[in-house]
Formats: C-alpha cells, sequence, structure tokens
C-alpha cells in the first residue's frame, strides 16, 4: 500500500473512531452509570444532525452566526431535551426490569423517527461545512486530506479529555461515580441523585447530538441515520467495559481501524469484523477492557 493512503485510511480511522467515541462515552454514561438500556441514543444523533441542518440558515439570519454558533445552539438544545426526558420518562425506568426499558425506549425511536417526517419530511439533506474549513493539505504528491475531518477529531479529543477531567477531578464526576456504586448511600448523604442524574443524562443526550452535528457536513443528514450508530455504539461500549469511559475511548479506536482497513483489505467481510472483535475481546475478557469506573 501507497504510504501516502495508508496514512490516509489511518487518519480516516481515527476519525472515525473518535466521532464513535464521542456517542458512545454518552451512551456509557446512561447505560453503564444510570443503567437504562436506551435503544433511543442513536436518535439523539440523529436529532443532532437535523438541528444543525435546520438551525444553521437560521442562526445565520437572526444572529449572524456561523456553524460553530449553530453547534453550540444543537449542544444546548439537545441538553435541555435530555434533561427534559429524563424527568418525562426515564426517571421512571430504574427500579424497572430491562424489558420495559426496552419498550419504552424503542417506542421514543418511533416517536422521534414520526416527528422528524413531519418536520423536515424524509429527503437527504446536507450540510455545508464552514468556508474556513473547507480546504484540504496535501498528502504527497496527489493525496489531499480534508481540513473538515481533522476539525472533527479536534473536537472530539477535547471532549474526550473535558469529559476525563470532569468524571476524574471535579466534584460532579466525583459524585457521578459516587451514585453509580451505590444510589442510595449518595442520596443519604444529601446529594439530590434525581437531580444528579439529569445532568448525567442531559450530557449523554448533549455528547450524541454534538456528534451528529459535527458529522452531519461529511455524512449527509437522512432517516434513519441514527440506528447502525446505535449499534456499533453499544459494541463499543461492550468492548470497553460498561461504565468505562477510558475503556470505550480504546474501544472505539479499535473499532474505527479494524471497520476503516476491513473495508480496504476485506470489503466483503468488512461489515462483520467488528462483531468479531466483540467476541474475540468477550470471550478473553467477558467484563470488557476495562471494568466500571
Amino acid at each position: 500500500m501507497d504510504p501516502a493512503i495508508f496514512l490516509i485510511q489511518c487518519l480516516n480511522a481515527v476519525q472515525y473512531g473518535l466521532l464513535l467515541f464521542l456517542v458512545a462515552s454518552g451512551l456509557t454514561l446512561i447505560f453503564g452509570i444510570m443503567g437504562i438500556i436506551n435503544l433511543a441514543h442513536g436518535s439523539f444523533y440523529m436529532i443532532g444532525a437535523y438541528m444543525a441542518f435546520a438551525l444553521e440558515p437560521l442562526v445565520a439570519r437572526y444572529i449572524g452566526g456561523g456553524f460553530l454558533v449553530t453547534v453550540m445552539f444543537c449542544l444546548l438544545a439537545a441538553a435541555v431535551l435530555g434533561y427534559f426526558l429524563e424527568w418525562a420518562f426515564f426517571s421512571f425506568l430504574y427500579r424497572r426490569d430491562h424489558l420495559q426499558q426496552v419498550l419504552m425506549t424503542y417506542g421514543l425511536i418511533l416517536v422521534f423517527e414520526e416527528l422528524r417526517s413531519i418536520a423536515v419530511g424524509n429527503d437527504v439533506h446536507g450540510v455545508a461545512a464552514p468556508a474556513w474549513l473547507a480546504g484540504s493539505i496535501a498528502l504527497g504528491d496527489v493525496m489531499t486530506y480534508p481540513v473538515y475531518r481533522l476539525f472533527i477529531s479536534a473536537v472530539c479529543l477535547l471532549v474526550a479529555g473535558l469529559l476525563y477531567w470532569v468524571l476524574g477531578h471535579t466534584r460532579l464526576g466525583m459524585m457521578i461515580r459516587a451514585g453509580a456504586s451505590n444510589r442510595e448511600m449518595i442520596g443519604s448523604l444529601g446529594v439530590d441523585i434525581n437531580r444528579l442524574y439529569r445532568v448525567v443524562f442531559a450530557i449523554g443526550v448533549a455528547l450524541a447530538a454534538l456528534a451528529g452535528a459535527i458529522a452531519a457536513p461529511v455524512s449527509s443528514v437522512y432517516p434513519g441515520m441514527g440506528n447502525n450508530v446505535l449499534i456499533i455504539c453499544f459494541v463499543v461500549v461492550v468492548i470497553g467495559g460498561i461504565g468505562s469511559i477510558k475503556g470505550a475511548f480504546l474501544a472505539a479506536m479499535l473499532v474505527g481501524f479494524v471497520d476503516t482497513f476491513g473495508q480496504v483489505f476485506f470489503p466483503g467481510i468488512a461489515g462483520v469484523l467488528i462483531y468479531v472483535l466483540m467476541a474475540a475481546i468477550l470471550l478473553f475478557k467477558p467484563e470488557g477492557l476495562f471494568k466500571q469506573g
């Protein structure tokens, strides 16, 4: 393989893996820490992408901002949506069995898809990357790589670092980790565990929506776009270890490289390789790469 092509594939794998981590980190917070099997998490990714498409012209007209301002509005709106959904629906599921969680979150998928169809229709839409990120950098004599994809990787790394710092070095992170270990005990110490879980859920939804918003210019915006992302993100969470942010990061990078290079070298079976990877890891480490922590 030509070195320039190999480098491009490595960059693609890193960008894809980091984007997966951004979605999966929200899922591992909700699934691993709160104990909720949230099948609607992929819908939050889709909502972020559709908000980027729908809000960009409104932000440009009434505020004068560009793509980054639109992404910030998407992030804020998704956090508010997540806070409301936890209060209205998910707060009733903590003491119920997983079947009821699956049924309710699957119902939310249907609701979100129908609302999306009513609001913007069923067409495929495009979101333009900002002009200052629309260029490419040269890799060799003839190969180039889009600057916007590097921007996606940078945003994901920034969010990963911020998430690691919040969970490991702040009071909020301490309360989240304690609440994951013993909900009743932290409640008896005076912490409003219900509000804490709403904040965690809002963060998880915002992370998924952020991933959808920044991915929209490279993946387009189309109906059902969250379904495949949901399946792969569950694979990432299981491989990394349920509840482990560090595990989700490593697993997302592994899945990114396996899927990207599988498409190059084994296109006929590329779609199966990530599941083979999951089975191989769980065979030797049933709890995943890292235990919850």
